[in-house]
């Protein structure tokens, strides 16, 4: 049942906490001694004699779910200062009008962010923040798509956590031991756990990876059993199940929102809605962790600025005639790569008219080339018909 603050609260008292006394915080949401530490770096600001420890449990629409040592409380958006993400760690104190509200967002150590969903778009979209271990779930009972296993564990990695991938629905295909050996291949270096929350397989090993006060988030699509993970976790039905078309696989939403969920041993987690698309957003310290095996290649081509075509000692060319690197694989960065690109040019208005100028040098130097070319060609013609003009004379 949520309580809603009020002046009354005690967890708004009058008198200032000095960052000596031991400060209170929403141990069932992940408020450890660690999280205290972080609050006493960063105090409250001024004028917020009453601020306490609060931690982000939901967005809604015109409300922030936050959950403090008191309890749940409905609260008003910041008037300043950053958005508030799922997950944010928050001071809570009173606004203008002498009302509970987030008062401010402490800094983050990870987020995990895409870019948002609509393709004219170029912002950023925090899907959830102060994440210690990201779970991608794949399910065994469809077709395992490998480019978005890739792009999802790039931003993963990208975020700050912990990557993890989750095997799902493992009791309903006899194929599961098939998926588990393509997952572990394509995502080298990255722990994989294989579930069937129906049998309780796998459950165990999954907790012991959330050590106490961290928070674990679950992405995937929908209908990837998400929803009866989580009651499986927490032992008791906290979001609804439901059926997942024949026809393409696809689950009914039944999460509609990003919302934290209290496990046993203080661990969190967040559950998120199934996630269609997946835009990266400024993701380049993922994509080397996920593609370090093709930054070695780089390293090891004839040319420093080789563009990896038809250049000749190109370690990548060679490597895929040797079919020592997979074409899909090299073709599923490619793509990632020109997706960041992209949508580094439309965030940055230098690099956007300097990629536009080496697109002109390019064109130029193309031009150049041809009517040197058609120049070469025709002083070859004149040459050869003046030839043959002095042979017919004599």
């Amino acid at each position: 049942m949520n309580t809603y603050a009020s002046s009354s609260d005690p967890s708004f008292s009058s008198t200032k906490q000095p960052t000596t006394i031991r400060l209170r915080g929403p141990a069932e949401y992940g408020f450890t001694d660690k999280t205290a530490e972080l609050f006493h770096a960063h105090t409250p600001p001024d004028a917020q004699e009453t601020a306490t420890p609060g931690r982000v449990v939901r967005l809604d629409r015109n409300r922030v779910l936050v959950a403090s040592a008191q309890g749940l409380l409905h609260l008003p958006y910041p008037m300043h200062g950053l958005l508030p993400a799922t997950g944010d760690w928050v001071w809570l104190g009173h606004n203008n009008a002498g009302e509970p509200a987030v008062v401010e967002v402490l800094p983050r150590h990870s987020a995990l962010s895409r870019k948002r969903a609509f393709e004219a778009s170029s912002e950023e979209q925090i899907l959830g923040s102060n994440i210690d271990i990201v779970a991608v779930v794949v399910p065994v009972d469809r077709p395992l798509t490998h480019n978005r296993l890739e792009r999802t564990l790039v931003a993963a990695w990208d975020s700050g956590a912990t990557p993890l991938v989750v095997i799902t629905k493992a009791d309903l295909a006899h194929f599961a031991d098939d998926v588990v050996g393509e997952v572990i291949l394509q995502a080298a270096g990255v722990d994989v756990v294989t579930t069937s929350a129906e049998q309780g397989d796998g459950l165990d090993e999954l907790m012991h990876r959330i050590p106490e006060g961290a928070t674990l988030v679950l992405l995937g699509p929908s209908g990837a059993g998400k929803s009866t993970l989580i009651n499986a976790l927490a032992g008791r039905e906290l979001q609804q199940t439901g059926e997942v078309r024949a026809g393409d696989g696809k689950g009914k939403h039944t999460t509609t929102s990003r919302e934290l969920v209290p496990l046993a041993g203080g661990s969190v987690l967040m559950d998120t809605p199934g996630v269609r698309g997946f835009g990266l957003f400024d993701a380049d310290e993922g994509m080397e962790e996920m593609f370090g095996d093709l930054d070695e290649l780089f390293s090891r081509c004839r040319f420093t600025d080789c563009a990896h075509q038809a250049e000749p000692g190109c370690a990548v060319q060679e490597a895929l005639a040797e079919e020592t690197l997979d074409l899909r694989r090299w073709a599923s960065y490619l793509k990632l790569h020109r997706e960041l690109a992209a949508l580094a040019r439309k965030h940055d208005a230098a690099a956007r008219r300097a990629y536009q100028r080496e697109w002109h040098q390019k064109v130029v130097s193309a031009d150049r080339g041809q009517r040197a070319a058609e120049r070469y060609k025709h002083d070859q013609a004149e040459e050869r018909a003046g030839k043959g003009g002095k042979r017919r004379k004599r």
